[in-house]
């Protein structure tokens, strides 16, 4: 490799970074500086390249050559292979699980040559904190696109033609959200970005603001021009210190590029972001709750009937509130077409899917598919199938409002509608994989206590029916279930989704109703035969079925 220029990307998303990657890109400079290679060699630091299970993570541009688990002590030897005579490390590249094989280019990795990388495109390649690396790879041409050749009205027909979905529970059409923000009476109407991601296993969100920040930006910016709005907020959590570091670095660099503030790019349109850190309550994720956060009042959604967010939200004045994913596919509809991105997926689900992919699967990381691929593509061919020989049980989507599917649902397309039809959700893009050794009344029971504490408490059926449903699951697996109690929680989930005020209750019983619809036996083995045929309620017979 000596002779050439060559590119180091050091993966600095989260994961990398508890690793040691921050240490590893240190040793690298060193290294370099101390064999006089600065001038033909480049250290770059990235967001997350995704393979999160194989960290910390070095690529090496033009050659995409991937090294994983790279340690500290790797460095000397990954400096000395760009000498003359030098190469490529092969006891850190990636070895196929079943054959040993090495594979040292990522592009062959299965984990990633299945995947259809769009709104994670940047991410793992560019520098997040440097705007010449976005700008390079047309940045906020979009933006330009978009205040100069289209009208605002132009603009939100394009995001409705595309077909673009946002990742709310019914996947609500995008477009038509900005169509009534825009057509909403007022002057003064306000664009959030919600950032906070809150579900056990997901990290969608943050990987996208740690690793292409500007991507939100961007598309922020534009939904501001088409609404009307001059001011748009990023609702992120607290506990995503490096996402509000590299947001606030974006925002600055952005100012100062003349894509933010006042007459941005001598178009007479002004338009700012400021970021708000929520205190990471879950029920923030419903659009009032976060409003109310935002105004500085206890994050809880608003009684009903309440009026459309995008009608009266942020001060009562009209209100866009989109996702993280949403807001990055804008610029990509923008600059591409809106044929070219309802071109991908399914009739009803266009564009694709990212998942923060987890558990019992040999390849855990952030994935981003088509829609409309099966769940089988996901957990096997990407994420490389169940370690350990053990037998694939349940994946659960959609985080703790999800559902949980069995194996006769792995050749399902991923979509919207597939999910919802099945019992789960797309919602957060959270995907647990679970092996023979789960217990599904014991995975009812862990979703049902994260639920039960991250009520708001307003609304009685929410309060008092998820703490209910909680004690009769967690009487089941302690062996105290009775015949009646599988019953009980059919009613209790009925009347929780029926009487409670926002999505947080309405979607609390879906890890209960789809574990007692598809694994019901193990139910009645708790409760009849004081029984656990995983082995994991420590409280009953450990003899596995």
């Amino acid at each position: 490799m000596s002779n050439r220029r060559c590119t180091i990307l050091v993966c600095q998303g989260t994961g990398c970074i508890s690793g040691g990657a921050e240490q590893i890109f240190s040793s690298l400079e060193e290294e370099m500086a101390r064999l006089n290679l600065e001038e033909s060699v480049q250290i770059k630091r990235t967001g997350c390249h995704g393979f999160c299970q194989r960290g910390p993570l070095v690529i090496i541009e033009p050659e995409s050559i991937f090294y994983s688990k790279v340690k500290l002590d790797d460095v000397p030897d990954i400096a000395q292979s760009f000498l003359p005579g030098g190469k490529p490390l092969e006891h850190l590249f990636y070895h196929d699980p079943v054959t040993g094989e090495p594979i040292p280019h990522y592009g062959d990795i299965p984990f990633y040559n299945k995947q259809e990388r769009i709104v994670l495109r940047n991410c793992g390649h560019i520098d997040p904190e440097d705007i010449g690396d976005f700008l390079a790879l047309g940045g906020y041409e979009a933006l330009r696109k978009a205040l100069f050749d289209k009208t605002p009205e132009q603009v939100i027909e394009e995001v409705k033609r595309s077909g673009l979905r946002g990742l709310g529970g019914a996947g609500f059409p995008t477009g038509r959200k900005w169509e009534a923000c825009r057509m909403a009476p007022g002057e003064e109407k306000y664009v959030i970005c919600n950032g906070d991601e809150g579900d056990p296993g997901a990290f969608q969100d943050r990987s996208t603001m740690e690793g292409d920040p500007h991507s939100v930006l961007e598309g922020m910016i534009i939904a501001g021009y088409a609404i009307g709005a001059k001011k748009g907020f990023i609702y992120v959590r607290a506990e995503y210190p490096l996402a509000v570091k590299r947001l606030k670095i974006a925002i600055a660099q952005a100012r100062e590029e003349g894509f933010l503030g006042k007459d941005i790019l001598g178009s007479g349109f002004d338009f700012d972001i400021e970021i708000f850190q929520g205190a990471g309550a879950f029920v923030c994720g419903e659009s009032t709750a976060l409003v109310l956060s935002i105004q500085g009042k206890r994050g809880m959604p608003k009684p009903l009937p309440r009026p459309r967010t995008a009608e009266m939200g942020l001060w009562d004045k009209p209100t866009l509130l989109n996702n993280v994913k949403t807001f990055a596919n804008i610029p990509l509809i923008i600059n591409r077409g809106w044929e070219w991105f309802a071109s991908r997926g399914t009739e009803k689900s266009k564009g694709t899917a990212i998942f923060s992919l987890t558990g019992k699967v040999a390849n855990c990381g952030l994935i981003e598919v088509p829609m409309g691929v099966t769940l089988r593509e996901i957990i096997y061919d990407i994420g490389g199938g169940i370690p350990g020989e053990k037998a694939f049980k349940a994946v659960q989507t959609g985080g703790p409002s999800g559902g949980c599917l069995p194996a006769s649902f792995l050749d399902m397309p991923v979509d919207f509608d597939s999910l919802v039809t099945a019992g789960s959700m797309m919602g957060s893009g959270g995907m647990v994989v679970m092996d023979e050794d789960t217990c599904m009344v014991d995975v009812a029971r862990y979703f049902l206590d994260f639920t039960r504490r991250e009520s708001c408490g307003q609304c009685i059926p929410c309060r008092l029916g998820t703490e209910q449903m909680f004690e009769v699951l967690d009487d089941i697996t302690k062996g105290r279930g009775r015949p009646e109690d599988i019953d009980l929680l059919l009613e209790l989930s009925d009347a929780i989704a029926h009487g409670s005020l926002c999505a947080l209750g309405k979607t609390a019983p879906n890890p209960v109703l789809t574990t007692i619809r598809y694994f019901r036996d193990e139910y009645e083995a708790h409760i009849d035969e004081k029984r656990c045929p995983a082995g994991v309620c420590r409280e009953l017979t450990k003899e596995k079925s």
